[in-house]
């Protein structure tokens, strides 16, 4: 399939970016990373979901003779990554346990021969082949993806993975990389020595996904929370999303809701079928679900690159869960949203989930930063950035806190009547009783301890039950109130509350905002990347992208991936089509040179999709 000719002096890094992946220059890091892996070297490279990882190992793959073995965690994934290459016309093969023997033996066989040029195996297979196959093919190059399952301190633990650090032993010749999206200090360390590396290079790229929208909401109910992702979604008529839950339950319930309201939309968890699953997971690859709602199961095994939004329906447990979660939206580098909602509720669930764990104070300092997170009244962007270490000097403009800061309002006398509960109450109750002690609900629990008899007994009538739960949310981040989780979640007053209780301070709360239409935004425009030769048929100027144009383009590439049953995104990504509706080429030499665009997809789609662009210029 592939017409890459080994050894022959025309073919370098620049040829094969422009030939294979259609781009005219290297992002940062990438091609000193191939320098790297070309000379021998091995390396540990830090980068986002949708940065562009993969061309670091697949390039050098394509310059160097032999097989590059690069070991992945799922089928699915490997299955991804295969049917992009090969739609590129690169050789590319996995070997795991979804493969019957017929398939292995043929696999086999061309790594012998040296036609394949990559080759995906799991670290299960990998441990198998390890004394057969590989020990009797030329191997150019080890990639290592996820490579933060190798630490122990890695958050997708994966037995298998540690027993890696044979590798160099065993090929010792063969330059090793390990690849990630989410490793901190302690975790790339922990990986360079797990595996053995020797004199490892170290890449970290940004972390920014400047094309990712963040926004938060909070003190939303059940209902308003249903109706606002029902309005978003609806906003978004074509547009793949996720919606990631805590529960399984709750991932069933809203699959539910959506379904009733037209939505296609199916549920993903591990309480699934394995059958199901993969169905579920076939129909979003190919566009024919627009809708995934998940437990953190979904997700990792697909390179699906026009997911456009990312809906947290609770909050996750950590910033390296989130961030990962999120990084599977616009990985193509078209704009995307994310959107995380959050509540006081989350905080109690995922506290006594960190208590329970095996390595609590780790889990429950990852927690305060997510809430840090959530709760930030400066930009968020800055706030994600800074916990991976990297400062930014400027606000990004577009994170919710950019677009809309926060309004606040004098809330010292509603502070004051939750910590008079409290302390009328000895400190002795749950935030769900703070609540209906203020609101004046004469609950078993108020009841049974004689808790309408307060004198705060009702005095935030007023106040929604919900607003009253957010208000709570806001004095836990601000150090009024602590939660003590190890004796049965009881509320008690910090010194600083009680600054605010005896009136020595004053402070503010914020504005909750229960607006479940979205607000409307100005549209994002692209970076388009147009050569500075002159080719006739492509537009000195980007131009104005032309919607029905995209919408055609989207059709037709529905089209042809029907035709070749492989989901569309794999044709050409989005950012691919709204460069075309855009730049609007009407040659087949001015569609080659639409950056996505390599040059056997030209071949193969030019004519169809020139032809159509045609008939709109």
């Amino acid at each position: 399939m592939s017409n890459f000719v080994e050894n022959s002096h025309f073919v370098n890094k620049y040829n094969i970016l422009k030939q294979y992946y259609g781009y005219h220059s290297f992002r940062k890091n990438q091609e000193e990373i191939i320098d790297t892996v070309t000379s021998g070297n091995d390396c540990v490279v830090l980068m986002p979901t949708g940065g562009g990882k993969s061309i670091c190992y697949q390039v050098p793959a394509l310059m160097m003779e032999g097989t590059a073995i690069v070991v992945s965690p799922l089928i699915s994934l490997m299955k991804d990554q295969v049917e992009t290459l090969r739609a590129n016309g690169i050789e590319a093969e996995a070997l795991n346990s979804g493969n019957d023997f017929t398939a292995d033996t043929m696999i086999r066989r061309k790594c012998m021969d040296g036609t394949l040029k990559l080759l995906y195996i799991s670290p299960e297979k990998l441990l198998s082949e390890l004394p057969f196959l590989l020990k009797q093919i030329r191997i150019s190059l080890i990639a290592i993806d996820e490579a933060h399952c190798i630490s122990q301190w890695g958050h997708d633990f994966r037995p298998e993975y540690t027993q890696l650090g044979i590798l160099h032993q065993e090929f010792p010749g063969v330059p090793i990389m390990a690849l990630t999206a989410t490793a901190d200090k302690v975790t790339r360390q922990d990986i360079v020595k797990q595996l053995g590396l020797v004199n490892a290079r170290y890449f970290i790229s940004s972390f920014d996904r400047p094309n990712l929208s963040l926004s938060v909401k909070r003190g939303f109910t059940t209902k308003e929370k249903d109706q606002y992702i029902l309005n978003f979604i609806k906003a978004r008529p074509l547009e793949s999303g996720i919606i990631y839950c805590l529960s399984r339950k709750n991932s069933e319930k809203i699959a539910k809701y959506l379904s009733t309201k037209g939505i296609s939309v199916s549920a993903y968890h591990a309480g699934l079928t394995q059958q199901e699953r993969n169905q579920a997971q076939e129909l979003f690859k190919q566009d024919r679900l627009q809708v995934i709602c998940a437990t953190i199961a979904f997700g990792m095994g697909i390179d699906k690159s026009n997911v456009r939004w990312i809906i947290h329906y609770n909050m996750p447990k950590s910033i390296e869960n989130f961030y990962q979660e999120i990084g599977r939206a616009g990985r193509d580098g078209a704009p995307a949203d994310t959107i995380l909602f959050y509540s006081l509720a989350d905080i109690v669930q995922l506290s006594q989930f960190a208590k329970e764990s095996g390595q609590q104070e780790l889990n429950r300092e990852k927690l305060l930063h997510m809430q840090k997170y959530a709760e930030s009244g400066i930009c968020r962007r800055r706030i994600l950035l800074n916990y991976f270490g990297e400062q930014m000097d400027h606000d990004c403009d577009n994170c919710d806190i950019c677009e809309n800061p926060p309004k606040r309002f004098d809330g010292t006398r509603y502070i004051q009547m939750a910590l008079s509960a409290i302390k009328r109450a000895n400190e002795q109750i749950r935030t769900s009783t703070v609540v209906e002690i203020l609101k004046g609900i004469a609950s078993p629990t108020v009841k049974r301890h004689g808790l309408d008899q307060l004198k705060t007994f009702g005095v935030g009538k007023e106040v929604s039950t919900n607003d009253w739960q957010d208000y709570l949310l806001q004095m836990l981040q601000m150090g009024f109130i602590e939660i003590i989780y190890d004796q049965k979640n009881v509320v008690h007053i910090t010194p600083s509350g009680e600054d605010i209780l005896y009136g020595r301070k004053t402070a503010e709360l914020c504005v909750i905002d229960h607006t479940t239409e979205e607000k409307a935004k100005p549209k994002r425009r692209l970076h388009l990347e147009i050569p500075s030769i002159t080719i006739p048929g492509l537009p000195s100027t980007s131009g104005v992208e032309d919607a029905k144009l995209f919408d055609a383009l989207r059709a037709l590439r529905l089209q042809c991936a029907e035709e070749e049953h492989m989901p569309p995104y794999i044709v050409f990504s989005d950012k691919v089509l709204h460069h075309l509706a855009t730049i609007k080429p009407t040659t087949l030499e001015a569609f080659g040179f639409i950056s996505g665009i390599g040059e056997y997809k030209k071949r193969k789609y030019g004519e169809r999709f020139v032809s159509l662009i045609q008939k709109y210029v």
